[in-house]
């Protein structure tokens, strides 16, 4: 059986962090965390279940998560968020990669849940993800706040079976908080990159956001949260580039009048 260190980060998860290391107990070796010196409970309770603790400002979401890959004593690595757990299935799926490891990435799929519902289709699932990786081969890459593994070459990625369950929004003002969040910081992203986007794309983007996710993907068979997810990933997409066009007009707005 080979070794795997399960990597977090934190900050005020609290009310995650249990239910996230329960999960993987069957499958860890080690559970590393690197938290962001929460004001809340989530170290004493990370440390209850056994985990080890390193305490570190944060400094965006890939450059934490690297940093807490390189903290692991294994090579081989799941990476997980604070809000997310393994499902049964997934859980033993991992269990049978790690004999061998015969590849050196695997992907599962994230079951997002929602007002009191998992979400099963649209945009939102399968959701898939690559979380268990070899790290000498990959790292954490992406752009803020969409950080993802980035392989080093072009390796196989094995599919597992099972659900990495997300516990996302348990009301409409959680995710519209986390929405503004996410859509400022994408913006701020894309803006320090230098990159630019059309206009059209305030138009065709949240557009085809919403068809996509509502109608081609089949959000509407989850009810009124399938409507909801579509509405306001749709809004979410308009607000992006609204805040990138914004930044740039203020930049230029800026040298015009030095």
């Amino acid at each position: 059986m080979q070794a795997l260190s399960v990597v977090i980060i934190t900050y005020n998860e609290e009310k995650n962090i249990g239910r996230c290391i329960d999960s993987v107990s069957k499958v860890a070796d080690e559970v590393i965390i690197v938290d962001s010196f929460s004001g809340d409970n989530t170290v004493s309770i990370a440390l209850l279940k056994g985990a080890t603790i390193h305490q570190s400002k944060f400094d965006g979401y890939i450059k934490q998560k690297n940093k807490a890959i390189q903290l692991a004593n294994n090579d081989h690595i799941l990476l997980l968020d604070a809000d997310e757990a393994l499902d049964d299935e997934l859980a033993t799926a991992i269990l049978e990669a790690k004999t061998t490891f015969r590849f050196p990435a695997y992907s599962m799929n994230r079951c997002n849940f929602f007002c009191g519902s998992f979400i099963r289709r649209g945009l939102w699932y399968p959701d898939r993800k690559l979380r268990l990786f070899d790290r000498r081969l990959g790292q954490c890459g992406g752009m803020n706040p969409h950080d993802k593994i980035v392989m080093n070459a072009r390796v196989r990625v094995h599919h597992l079976k099972g659900d990495l369950l997300h516990y996302t929004y348990n009301s409409l003002e959680e995710y519209l908080e986390r929405n503004d969040e996410v859509s400022t910081t994408a913006a701020q992203s894309l803006y320090d990159a230098g990159i630019k986007k059309p206009w059209t794309k305030n138009i065709f983007s949240p557009l085809w956001a919403f068809i996509n996710g509502y109608f081609l993907r089949l959000g509407f068979l989850d009810g009124y949260n399938g409507f909801i997810i579509a509405l306001h990933t749709a809004n979410q997409s308009y607000a992006k580039y609204q805040k990138l066009r914004r930044l740039h007009r203020q930049e230029l707005n800026k040298v015009v009048w030095e």
